[in-house]
């Protein structure tokens, strides 16, 4: 094991100006995809799944040639979780396709709340969440 990999004794000192070391908790294992609260219906979890299946199967051949953080697997993860499989399937089409030659690259969170100009009959609409300068869902 290496220096930082080994337990130290609660008593030791090293002199440092912040104290003695408390005892760290364990942090809880964490995902590379989505882990906030959502509702848990059968289209989510179709959807949710199939990306999953592929993150395991697909995108280890693929490789990691996304240009946008977080990728796009996770981003349609989270955007199915968040808002659904029509709403977020929409967002994780139009994210892929924007992550081609040509198009946006850099940091593109999935918006928490959706606006009201929103609605599953105005699919083009979600094209604009990632442009830059995009206005406020």
């Amino acid at each position: 094991m290496c220096e930082f990999c080994t337990p130290q004794a609660d008593d030791e000192d090293d002199g440092g100006a912040a104290g003695p070391d408390k005892p760290r908790e364990k942090a809880a294992p964490t995902s590379r995809n989505y882990t906030g609260p959502f509702r848990k219906t059968p289209d989510r979890l179709l959807g949710m799944g199939l990306i999953r299946l592929y993150q395991l199967t697909l995108s280890g051949f693929i490789g990691n040639s996304c240009r946008h953080i977080p990728t796009c697997s996770e981003y349609g993860y989270e955007s199915i979780a968040r808002h659904g499989l029509w709403a977020g399937g929409w967002m994780a089409l139009f994210r892929v396709g924007r992550c081609g030659p040509g198009g946006t690259s850099g940091l593109d969170q999935v918006p928490e709340m959706l606006g009201d100009s929103f609605r599953w009959w105005t699919p083009w609409r979600y094209l604009a969440l990632g442009r830059k300068g995009r206005p406020a869902p």
